[in-house]
C-alpha cells in the first residue's frame, strides 16, 4: 500500500460510488508511523475522513508482534480505538496455540470495548500465519460468543475464512479448496457474522467471483495494488532513465523486505527486477526513493493512479 494506493482507491469510490474499506497492517500505518507516506493512525485517519467517502477503517492483524517490534500490541490498539471503526484482533502470529490464541483474542477484544464501545472486530487469521480446521474455526466463536458479553460479542462482525490462499514472491500460491471454504462460510454464517479471506492478490476476478457467489462477503486485497504502482515505475524508468533500475534494486535489496516473500532458491544478485517487483512498495516513502527515483518523474502518480483504478474496475467488473 502507497499514499497513491489509497488515493486511487478514493477516487475510484467518488466516480464509480463503490465502497471501499482499507485495513492497513501495523507496518504500514501505526501510531508512531508506518512505511506507508509515514503515516501515523491519526494522519492516516485525518486523510481518507477528508475524502468524505463511504468507507470503514479497519487495523489489519492488529496484535501482539505484528509490528515492527516484538510487542504486545496495546499501545497500537489504544491509538486504534481512537481513530478506526474496526480492528482485526490477530494474536496468532506470536500465540498459535488454540487455548492462548483464543485467550488473547478475548482479552484484546475486552480491553478494546473498554476504551471504545462503538469499535467493531474482525477475528481468526489467515492460513498462512495459522491454519485452521473447520472443528477450531466453530470452537473458537463458540468460546468467544461464550465468554464475551452479549454487548461486546455484538460488536464481531467479520471473521477470516481459510480457502487455501497464500502469498510468494509476486503470485498467489496457494492451491483452492472449495470444500473447505464452503464449510468455514457455513460456520461462520451460523454465527451470524461476515466472512473475510486474506491473501487475495493475483487471483482470476472470475475465482473471486466464484468465491463471493459461494458465499464469502469480502476479500482483502493490498500487495498486488503496490506491485501495480512498482511496475509503472519500473516501466518509466526503462522509457527513459534505465541507468536507475541499479538503484531502485540497491533501495531495495537494502530494505530486506523482499526476504519474508521468497524461498532459498531465490537469487537477489540476478533476480533484480524480480526483486524490485516483490518489494519495491515498500520503498515508497524511502528518502533516497524519493529523492533518487520520485523525483525524477514528476507526474507519474497519475499514470499510476490510473493503473490501479483499472484493476480496480477489472476486479469489480469480474
Amino acid at each position: 500500500m502507497s499514499k497513491n494506493v489509497v488515493d486511487a482507491c478514493i477516487e475510484f469510490s467518488i466516480e464509480s460510488g463503490h465502497s471501499i474499506g482499507f485495513i492497513p497492517s501495523r507496518r504500514q500505518v501505526e501510531h508512531d508511523g508506518g512505511y506507508v507516506n509515514n503515516w501515523t493512525t491519526a494522519e492516516f485517519n485525518a486523510h481518507i475522513k477528508r475524502s468524505n467517502i463511504e468507507t470503514i477503517l479497519t487495523r489489519d492483524h492488529g496484535g501482539p508482534g505484528q509490528g515492527t517490534d516484538d510487542d504486545d500490541g496495546y499501545i497500537s490498539l489504544s491509538e486504534d480505538c481512537r481513530h478506526l471503526d474496526m480492528i482485526h484482533v490477530d494474536p496468532w502470529k506470536k500465540y498459535s496455540d488454540f487455548d492462548s490464541g483464543t485467550r488473547w483474542t478475548i482479552d484484546m477484544i475486552r480491553f478494546c470495548y473498554e476504551k471504545n464501545p462503538s469499535m467493531f472486530y474482525e477475528v481468526g487469521t489467515e492460513q498462512s500465519i495459522r491454519k485452521f480446521s473447520t472443528a477450531e474455526l466453530n470452537a473458537l466463536l463458540k468460546t468467544l460468543q461464550r465468554e464475551l458479553s452479549a454487548p461486546q460479542y455484538k460488536q464481531i462482525k467479520y471473521c477470516v475464512i481459510q480457502s487455501g490462499t497464500s502469498l510468494k514472491e509476486s503470485i498467489n500460491t496457494g492451491l483452492y479448496d472449495e470444500e473447505r471454504l464452503s464449510s468455514m462460510i457455513d460456520i461462520v454464517k451460523k454465527y451470524e457474522l461476515r466472512t473475510k479471506e486474506h491473501n487475495g492478490d493475483y487471483l482470476p476476478p472470475t475465482l473471486i467471483k466464484q468465491k463471493m457467489d459461494l458465499g464469502l462477503d469480502s476479500i482483502n486485497i493490498a500487495p498486488e495494488f503496490g506491485q501495480i504502482e512498482t511496475r509503472t515505475y519500473v516501466q518509466k524508468i526503462k522509457e527513459e532513465k534505465p541507468e536507475l533500475i541499479d538503484f531502485l534494486w540497491q533501495i531495495c535489496y537494502n530494505s530486506k523486505r523482499w526476504e519474508k516473500w521468497v524461498d532459498k532458491s531465490f537469487q537477489p544478485f540476478k533476480q533484480k527486477e524480480e526483486l524490485i517487483n516483490i518489494c519495491g512498495h515498500y520503498v515508497f516513502s524511502n528518502d533516497d526513493f524519493v529523492s533518487g527515483i520520485r523525483s525524477h518523474f514528476v507526474g507519474i502518480d497519475t499514470d499510476i493512479k490510473n493503473n490501479i483504478k483499472k484493476k480496480l474496475e477489472e476486479l469489480h467488473s469480474g
